[in-house]
């Protein structure tokens, strides 16, 4: 069976606020990125770091603990790194990533910050030179060096940089949707979706999912905990999907279609392309957070 880790609700909490990360503890999202960018103040930063070690020290926490880190090119980023290595994060999230120079660099400052060889580096997908260098970009999960393992999208940053309107159906950015999703899916890394800055609009919250899920994303990044439930529902199979997948995976499996390239099931077609994707959805079901995707 295919190991995965789920990620359909990624939860952004500020990493200079003790509060809301002690509080992340006791919700159910897939991962957590601890903000040490946007969220924190320039004059706060190194009190930003301090926190956040202080209160990931402390443990409890069943999520995927991501740090996203300042851009590489402000004099923050070196000691966020030393810092989310310190603290025991599963990854970082490295913001405003242009090009595959960017992830070597921030794979490069991982090394040196003494990163563990399991730790995972994710990448902002926010400025219009990452849309143009969108495979470069994903070609790095191929290194084991690079340690690429996510995009998550900026939705907000790509409406400024481009002048694209973010309206209710997303329309003008579609396009650069099934352009990350494929780079992507295609290097085997997954795909956050970007927030939703009206947390109260639970409706555009569930088109929202439902969208990027139709897409073939993987989860979508929320900024506050009512947003949680319908990530994780939206995300996860359905009783269906799972009841068509087990039926596929168990008609593969009887002794008298051993080694058959295409099977019957419940009347229709499944060949050895489905029986992959039927084992990936098992598999995502029983999965949780953390771990590795290889």
């Amino acid at each position: 069976m295919v190991q995965m880790t789920r990620r359909r609700s990624v939860l952004y909490v500020p990493g200079d606020r003790p509060r809301p990360l002690a509080k992340a503890r006791e919700l159910s999202p897939d991962a957590i990125i601890i903000d040490l960018e946007d969220a924190v103040a320039p004059d706060a930063k190194a009190e930003g770091r301090r926190t956040m070690q202080a209160v990931l020290a402390e443990g409890g926490y069943a999520a995927e603990l991501v740090v996203r880190v300042n851009g590489l090119d402000t004099e923050w980023a070196p000691a966020d790194m030393v810092a989310a290595v310190e603290a025991g994060a599963a990854a970082v999230l490295v913001p405003k990533v242009s090009g595959p120079q960017d992830v070597r660099k921030a794979a490069t400052g991982l090394a040196e910050a003494g990163a563990p060889e399991a730790m995972r580096l994710w990448a902002m997908i926010e400025t219009p030179p990452a849309l143009l260098n969108l495979a470069e970009i994903a070609a790095g999960a191929a290194s084991r060096e690079i340690r690429l393992d996510a995009f998550v999208i900026g939705t907000n940053d790509l409406a400024v940089a481009t002048r694209a309107r973010l309206t209710p159906g997303r329309e003008a950015f579609v396009p650069w949707f099934a352009q990350i999703v494929a780079a992507a899916h295609a290097y085997g890394i997954d795909v956050i979706d970007g927030v939703l800055n009206d947390f109260s609009d639970a409706a555009q919250l569930e088109a929202e999912c439902r969208q990027a899920r139709d897409l073939g994303m993987d989860g979508k990044s929320l900024i506050h905990p009512s947003q949680i439930e319908p990530a994780n529902r939206i995300f996860s199979p359905s009783a269906d999907e799972l009841a068509e997948a087990r039926a596929i995976v168990e008609a593969f499996a009887r002794p008298e279609n051993a080694g058959k390239g295409v099977v019957g099931v419940n009347g229709r077609m499944a060949e050895i392309m489905h029986l992959r994707q039927a084992e990936r959805v098992l598999a995502l079901a029983e999965a949780g957070p953390g771990g590795s995707r290889r």
